[in-house]
């Protein structure tokens, strides 16, 4: 039990978790949940408890069990004791005090990421107004490779998604096509198929593969099947460079989704024995999203926010090239307007990349949502700020095979311009051989060179 006092009266909560998620900003996934704080006032009242909470309590006390959940077991048995120990003796109140000051420097908190867990991210995320989710975001730095290097300091990579509603090659190497001229993919190529079966996914790899081989694009493909189609692939001989899933921050949300830890570790293993990577050994890709294992039924009773940042203890033990929330996708019973997307969004990106994630975001939001583009424009604003990894270039900003709202090419480019950010270096040396970038790092006005010009009569033979 965990009481305080606020304005003469007397709040009590009854364990952890209740006092997590009394904290949490409203959001109607917690409503929904029955799990959020009753008033105001009993939301400041819960943080004034976690403010004075040991960061050793969240070893001792666990959200969800730990012999009830594989996630929980792999948060306490990979826990970092050593890399804690210089915070070890702090509130999550002194922490986040820590966490703003010039002490917290990029190093520190490299070093001291292997010591958090995820409970720990989200309680001090709790505490934060959006300009300190930023300002700490902004200092963490997390490098990533596979035929590229993602998440240098002063770059912003783009995962080209060229989905389409009948999986037409045709199609797809139109939206490739266009995202290559803007400068987009160097995160990673990445196609949602529609037909998410084995042949689908093979066809699809061969074709990013072809272009990506002819065009000597150094960068990766990823389409974004099932593990257990993507390990069928394999064994069928597919140039797969990258194993996708979605994960979730239980045990029984991940059931849900088909898989456990077991089964990541394997398609991990089966990535790297192809030998496809170059710079890095980096070959899984994770997508999250807030509200996931409330709409499996396996939240527990736990806030949506927390869950979220357990999802990225499952990504970081596979050690991935890319993780991102689809930050609205999920839909409003999950985050309601656009002023709850952007607070996810900033939270999402924050816990990630204090955890030592490649974090990026997935800008976006359903059309039934209490949102708009302007909405997308300010979180893509903050999110460069706070130096996200990687966002998402969508064809017009309009996904038409998944029916959702997220960010264009044209997005992209205002993003880098906005800060003076570039692409993947080895990707950015392409573009330049290829006049599509200047010297400079900018989208160059030029005619086609020969090179550029042979790939758009590819891609262009293909339609």
């Amino acid at each position: 039990m965990f009481t305080t006092t606020l304005s003469h009266t007397r709040y009590a909560f009854d364990d952890l978790k209740a006092v997590m998620a009394a904290a949490s900003p409203d959001r109607s996934g917690d409503r929904l949940a029955g799990v959020a704080a009753g008033s105001a006032a009993e939301r400041v009242a819960a943080r004034y408890v976690l403010a004075d909470l040991p960061l050793a309590t969240f070893l001792s006390e666990l959200v969800i069990p730990y012999e009830a959940d594989e996630v929980s077991r792999l948060i306490i048995d990979g826990h970092d004791a050593a890399a804690f120990a210089p915070i070890a003796h702090m509130t999550v109140g002194a922490w986040r005090d820590w966490l703003l000051s010039e002490a917290a420097d990029a190093r520190a908190l490299a070093a001291l990421a292997p010591g958090v867990t995820p409970e720990m991210a989200a309680a001090v995320c709790k505490l934060m107004r959006n300009q300190d989710l930023v300002a700490v975001a902004r200092k963490c730095r997390v490098v990533t490779g596979f035929r590229n290097t993602i998440g240098l300091e002063g770059r912003l990579s783009v995962r080209l998604q060229p989905n389409h509603p009948t999986d037409s090659p045709a199609g797809i190497a139109a939206s490739i096509l266009d995202g290559l001229l803007y400068g987009c993919g160097d995160a990673v190529i990445g196609i949602n198929p529609a037909s998410d079966n084995v042949d689908s996914t093979v066809q699809l790899l061969r074709l990013v593969d072809e272009l990506r081989l002819t065009h000597s694009i150094p960068t990766q493909s990823c389409v974004l099947t099932h593990i257990t189609n993507a390990l069928a692939a394999i064994e069928a001989g597919a140039p797969l460079d990258l194993i996708f899933q979605s994960v979730a921050g239980s045990e029984a949300a991940n059931r849900s989704f088909g898989i456990d830890l077991a089964l990541l570790k394997e398609g991990q293993e089966a990535a790297l024995s192809l030998g496809r990577h170059t710079v890095g050994r980096n070959v899984t890709y994770f997508e999250t999203g807030q509200g996931s294992a409330l709409s499996a039924d396996a939240a527990f009773g736990v806030d949506q926010q927390t869950l979220e940042a357990r999802a990225y203890a499952v990504a970081r033990r596979f050690d991935p090239l890319l993780v991102n929330s689809v930050v609205g996708f999920i839909g409003p019973e999950y985050l309601f307007d656009g002023k709850q997307i952007l607070r996810a969004g900033l939270e999402d990106h924050f816990c990630g990349k204090l955890l030592g994630l490649p974090m990026g975001l997935d800008i976006c939001y359903t059309n039934h949502a209490e949102a708009d583009q302007d909405d997308m424009d300010t979180l893509l604003s903050m999110a460069t700020l706070a130096g996200v990894s990687f966002i998402m270039g969508v064809p017009g900003g309009d996904d038409i095979m998944l029916h959702y709202q997220s960010t264009s090419f044209h997005d992209a480019a205002y993003a880098r311009a906005l800060m003076g950010l570039r692409p993947a270096p080895e990707f950015e040396r392409w573009l330049i051989e290829l006049g599509i970038f200047d010297g400079e790092g900018r989208l160059s006005p030029a005619a086609l060179t020969g090179e550029s010009r042979r790939l758009l009569d590819h891609a262009t033979a293909l339609l």
